[in-house]
């Protein structure tokens, strides 16, 4: 399937980093016990082929094995779901097998798999039931509850749902994924088309074809993969880059869910599923009010607040989240609306998904430090000493800096390929370096005492550091703030202070400015490294 239906359809894409040492692409091989790997993976491929069975083709009705199999009723990219008869038990079930065993991979049959074996372990009226989980004749299958009703993609194909309609159905599905969560399992594709509404309106989670097992502080590391549908992906799961993917990113497809059951689309929708991603990366949600003026306005935080950026921003779990729909059913204050003060702070200072490339800046950023502050040191020292004449201090700055800077990108080179937008912050730092270098030159043409505009240097450093906090990360607006005050004490510096020590005073501030960040990422780094 092309990616672009992918999104049309709702179909789950999987992109896999270059190395995947853990087999996560998978869903996760390695958390199986033996004998369930047994049970699909000692298939007799040549029983298979003398039954003549081929999923997806053989027309219908066919038995197989303990099996009736009446008609399709699901097919995806990987696998096909029948409406069939378990002779035995004389009951309805689905049941799901692999479309083109002959054709299927390694990563196939571990996502089949980790699919069955996620829902075999879950109890509960809210998740779909797992009977039996074998293979016939060469095929592996599992049985699981027929649920016998509509899917919620087909509901709000129709339009948006009522709200109270709305926020009762995502209550009970939040109230499943939380139990799936207390289980140890994260979903990582839930969307409309895996929610499954039974004749009496109730609510079915289904597909557990990109669930994983969460380690013990409740989350999964992952490196280099994207997996999941574009349109309800959380932004850690759209990175595709180092990060970590818990509890709280059902928690954000929880959120795009209840968007689209408000407004009848997606928060994040294009033709183009690298625009999708992007969306979910860098963009805000247009506010539900903004699309469909009936939406109530505290359904509408729910929403917003559960497709926050930030995952501290987002509710902290699925049943926080339910328990909010259920405050909101029954007429009380929503937790949304207790956010306040410290949620615009938090979103203010918060990295972007940018701020992975810092860790290849690091080490080059505490070095930066050091070349800086033995610049500005070396500044104020010719200015004890009574240097007076420009050219010393040209030589200095222009030389200095001219001569680091190669130096510095060179270094950068040898880490690895430089990005799109690393390139965009290495071009705002190298034109802070030249405008710094340039103020000794405008005080010579402009004929004025050397140093005398010494405090634009905090200036120019503060407004490098703005820029960088709207690309990777608002941190960076702490380092712009004590920069643009520094360039105030600088100059009180100048006009009180017998002895030049403006630059000592810029020198220690921006270099901790640099250095910090960089140990931090520096040590980040060296810990995913590990």
């Amino acid at each position: 399937m092309l990616m672009t239906d992918a999104v049309a359809h709702e179909s789950t894409v999987v992109w896999l980093g270059a190395c995947q040492p853990d087999g996560d692409s998978a869903g996760g091989v390695d958390d199986l016990s033996p004998t369930f790997n047994q049970t699909i993976l000692g298939l007799d491929q040549t029983e298979g082929g003398r039954s003549g069975f081929v999923p997806g083709v053989t027309p219908l009705p066919f038995t197989l094995g303990d099996y009736e199999l009446l008609e399709e009723i699901g097919r995806g990219g990987m696998g096909v779901v029948y409406r069939a008869m378990q002779t035995s038990l004389g009951r309805t079930v689905a049941l799901k097998m692999i479309l083109r065993r002959d054709l299927a991979s390694g990563a196939d049959l571990a996502r089949f798999r980790s699919e069955a074996e996620a829902m075999a372990q879950l109890d509960h009226w809210g998740i779909v039931s797992v009977f039996e989980v074998g293979a016939c004749q060469g095929h592996p299958f599992y049985s699981m509850q027929f649920v016998e009703g509509t899917t919620l993609a087909r509901r709000i194909s129709h339009g948006p749902m009522p709200p109270r309609e709305a926020a009762t159905l995502l209550a009970r599905v939040a109230t499943a994924v939380e139990a799936a969560h207390l289980a140890g399992v994260l979903h990582r594709d839930l969307k409309p088309s895996n929610i499954l509404i039974d004749s009496e309106g109730w609510p079915h989670v289904s597909d557990f074809g990109l669930a994983k097992r969460m380690v013990g502080d409740g989350s999964v590391t992952h490196t280099g993969s994207i997996l999941g549908t574009p349109c309800y992906m959380s932004p850690e799961q759209s990175s595709g880059s180092r990060g970590i993917v818990g509890p709280m990113s059902d928690v954000w497809s929880l959120g795009a869910i209840l968007y689209q059951m408000l407004t009848g689309r997606p928060p994040f929708q294009f033709s183009n599923p690298m625009d999708t991603l992007l969306a979910v990366l860098e963009a805000d949600p247009l506010p539900p009010r903004l699309i469909d003026a009936g939406v109530d306005r505290d359904l509408e935080m729910i929403a917003l607040k559960s497709l926050q950026k930030p995952q501290e921003l987002r509710y902290a779990s699925a049943g926080a989240l339910a328990a909010d729909l259920q405050a909101f059913l029954v007429g009380e204050t929503i937790a949304a609306r207790r956010g306040g003060m410290a949620d615009v702070v938090a979103r203010l200072f918060r990295e972007t998904h940018h701020a992975v490339v810092l860790e290849n800046w690091g080490l080059l950023w505490m070095w930066h430090a050091v070349v800086l502050f033995g610049i500005c040191l070396t500044t104020d020292v010719l200015a004890w000493q009574g240097v007076t004449t420009r050219w010393p201090y040209l030589v200095l700055w222009t030389g200095g800096l001219a001569l680091w800077a190669p130096i510095f990108w060179a270094l950068r080179h040898l880490t690895g390929p430089v990005t799109a937008v690393e390139r965009q912050v290495a071009h705002i730092w190298g034109g802070s370096v030249i405008a710094s270098i340039m103020l000794f030159w405008v005080e010579g043409l402009l004929d004025l005492k050397v140093l005398t505009l010494s405090p634009v240097l905090a200036l120019v450093a503060g407004y490098a550091f703005f820029a960088k906090a709207g690309i990777l990360s608002g941190t960076f607006y702490i380092q712009a703030g004590v920069l643009f005050a520094t360039a105030i004490v600088m100059c009180l510096t100048q006009n009180h202070s017998g002895t030049e020590i403006s630059h000592v005073i810029f020198g220690v501030v921006s270099g901790l400015c640099f250095f910090v960040p960089g140990l931090k990422y520096f040590r980040q780094r060296r810990k995913i490294a590990l």
